[in-house]
């Protein structure tokens, strides 16, 4: 059985000894969970030797309650704990001098989902920073990467930082929070008191999760549109949608696995995927279906959407590649349909005068590959593939699995 950062920290006294006397916080949201399920934040506090003094809350909340970017998650007086609950996702997004009074050493309980765009990556950095300005200790109490150690995409050009772009990551990273803290230390120079409890038994390459233990944990929606690990291996190529007229599928019970619109033709769209670069498809199975998203995009209207599926025989983890597959859906719809509206035109993450498929890229690469008509999938591999081969060799010295 493997054994979470969290549940080491509350099984092993030992790992808690040096918090003792030292005021204690807690960076947590709806899946910083036991084993058996308890919230960290209540198991933390039924251990007699910690000193509970603050917690903290990413995107969308320690409750995890709001549902779309840019929805902002006030403070807020935990009446159970008798602690101060500070959102950085509200008035601030970087903590303050005030909330990093309230504590000696943070604890980041986060389960991420391994694409540079998921916030809690950005939070994480800028918990370092503040606590590196700030002589604070930040401990990351690891969990798995659910989609574990495959890297790709194009990595994040300088100039194009955000709060959806920490650094010159690629799209899918292949590390664990703990492992992204240490390279953050290390790329940024940060003189800080930095530890990681890391997971006992964590086998990334393993079925049939490949990162995810399968079975043997429970998924808990990290973020109120991620709802399964499937949605998790998806994402780093769905996320995109966001950044266009499409809907991904918010509003539906399948939240970034799906993408489509009124105005498109789902089938005609998968043939000509095929027809472009059917070696980018392998690995998963493109399936033309209707849906009709309750909120959000084109919400109350029918549209015509293709669904990734990962979650059947036709998976193969190694050569499933989400970042070219969503690619080259833009392209196919692109080549379809040359003068269609695909480009979505409004701020995205704070980011204002840039478009939003640039902000998710890091980059215009991407969008300007989509929109040449002469361009063609080796020439975007031409692109990412370097990108790709670097960050290999610069995360393989964070590993600790």
């Amino acid at each position: 059985m493997m054994k979470f950062g969290i549940d080491r920290l509350i099984g092993e006294p030992a790992l808690r000894a040096p918090l003792a006397g030292r005021r204690i916080a807690l960076l947590a949201h709806p899946a910083s969970v036991t084993a058996d399920l308890t919230h960290s934040l209540d198991a933390l506090a039924a251990c007699g030797d910690i000193k509970l003094a603050a917690a903290f809350g990413p995107q969308h909340g320690l409750r995890g309650d709001k549902q779309d970017n840019m929805i902002e998650s006030p403070d807020f007086h935990d009446p159970v704990h008798g602690i101060p609950v500070f959102s950085l996702y509200g008035e601030v997004r970087r903590p303050t001098d005030a909330m990093m009074d309230a504590f000696d050493v943070i604890l980041v309980d986060l389960q991420d989902l391994g694409c540079r765009i998921y916030t809690f990556v950005t939070t994480l950095r800028y918990v370092l920073e503040a606590a590196a300005q700030r002589r604070k200790a930040v401990w990351v109490l690891d969990r798995p990467n659910p989609v574990g150690r495959p890297v790709e995409g194009l990595a994040l050009r300088e100039g194009w930082e955000s709060f959806v772009g920490a650094g010159p990551l690629p799209m899918r990273h292949g590390l664990t929070v703990g492992e992204l803290g240490s390279w953050f230390v290390k790329k940024l120079k940060l003189d800080v008191e930095y530890r990681v409890i890391e997971m006992q038994g964590w086998q990334p390459d393993a079925a049939p999760g490949f990162g995810w233990p399968l079975g043997e944990r429970t998924w808990i929606n990290p973020s109120p549109n991620a709802p399964n690990l499937f949605m998790a291996r998806t994402y780093a190529g769905t996320v995109m949608v966001e950044g266009t007229t499409l809907s991904e599928g918010r509003g539906t019970t399948r939240p970034l696995e799906l993408f489509g619109a009124p105005d498109i033709d789902a089938r005609a769209v998968i043939k000509e995927m095929h027809a472009l670069a059917p070696h980018w498809l392998r690995g998963c199975r493109l399936r033309d279906c209707w849906f009709e998203p309750t909120f959000h995009k084109h919400a109350s209207k029918l549209n015509s959407g293709v669904q990734i599926h990962t979650d059947g025989p036709d998976y193969d983890h190694a050569a499933f590649k989400p970042w070219r597959v969503q690619a080259l859906a833009f392209k196919a719809i692109r080549r379809l349909c040359p003068d269609y509206p695909l480009w979505r035109d409004f701020a995205y993450e704070y980011e204002h005068g840039k478009r939003a498929i640039d902000v998710i890229n890091g980059g215009l690469q991407l969008r300007e590959w989509v929109d040449d008509a002469h361009a063609t999938p080796a020439d975007l591999d031409a692109l990412a593939v370097p990108d790709e081969e670097a960050w290999v060799r610069e995360r393989d010295g964070m590993l600790r699995y």
